[in-house]
């Protein structure tokens, strides 16, 4: 198999070393294209108003012992993956793993990823997509949390899931406290839709300028069913499955009956 590995945390990030590592020890090739800055919250945000330059990797990534051959890139996630598979990798890559982030990527927050931006740019080019991430916390072991996820990827990859899907990957610290000795609760949700992290603290500066700050409050009210949110509180892995789909046909035909006396529909 043949994966293209991104981020949006940087080609330096300890998550996509310990992920190429990984993911090399399984595999037959594996190229990695990468932002060269961290690139957290872009979504789905490409350069197109001043030009990428791909800088070859070093033998060995600056702190990566195997050396995985690729790219940084002064760009984002989803300019990585285009580039990647359009341009810098020597193959039409059979797997995009994107990660491992730093932090979780959940919830309505799924949308301002990066991560998953990333991963939803290899799908849109129906190449099978993973977006993987790891809680913050003071001590965070990628190495267990890619030897942890390996065998779910594999696992997911043996299914029939439909063109543009994208599998998304949360493991919460406290999954890794006993592993491998203990395999980790893993649970397939849905994404939680309700509205989270709307809150800002408020300040000024020491120039005397008022400032808005991004919190992670409010947590989303929980639905009654069980989301991602809820699981990853509980310890548990969450898969979820996101894609990449521009239409809404139930709303379409909404305004087609409302409006095509004035407007011709298709």
């Amino acid at each position: 198999m043949k994966v293209l590995i991104t981020n949006d945390d940087g080609v330096h990030s300890q998550g996509i070393i310990q992920l190429a590592k990984l993911v090399r020890r399984h595999c037959d090739e594996v190229f990695l294209v990468a932002p060269r800055i961290e690139q957290s919250g872009v979504s789905q945000a490409i350069t197109f108003l001043s030009p990428l330059f791909p800088h070859a990797l070093g033998g060995d990534l600056d702190t990566q012992d195997d050396h995985v051959p690729g790219y940084s890139v002064n760009g984002t996630p989803v300019d990585c993956v285009k580039l990647g598979i359009h341009e810098l990798c020597p193959w039409k890559p059979d797997l995009v793993l994107s990660g491992i982030n730093g932090g979780l990527n959940a919830g309505i927050n799924v949308g301002h990823s990066g991560t998953a931006g990333a991963a939803l740019a290899a799908a849109t080019f129906e190449i099978p997509a993973f977006a993987i991430s790891l809680e913050s916390s003071e001590f965070m072991d990628f190495g267990l949390a890619a030897e942890m996820v390996w065998p779910l990827i594999r696992r997911a990859m043996e299914s029939n899931l439909p063109p543009r899907t994208v599998v998304n990957i949360n493991v919460p610290t406290v999954a890794l406290e006993k592993y491998p000795e203990a395999a980790p609760e893993v649970v397939l949700v849905p994404v939680e839709t309700n509205p989270m992290a709307y809150e800002f603290a408020t300040g000024t500066d020491p120039k005397g300028r008022s400032y808005f700050w991004s919190t992670n409050f409010p947590v989303p009210e929980p639905s009654e069913f069980l989301t991602d949110t809820q699981a990853l509180a509980a310890g548990k892995v969450t898969i979820s499955t996101i894609s990449y789909d521009l239409n809404y046909p139930d709303s379409l035909e909404v305004l087609k009956s409302a409006m095509s006396e004035d407007y011709p529909t298709v």
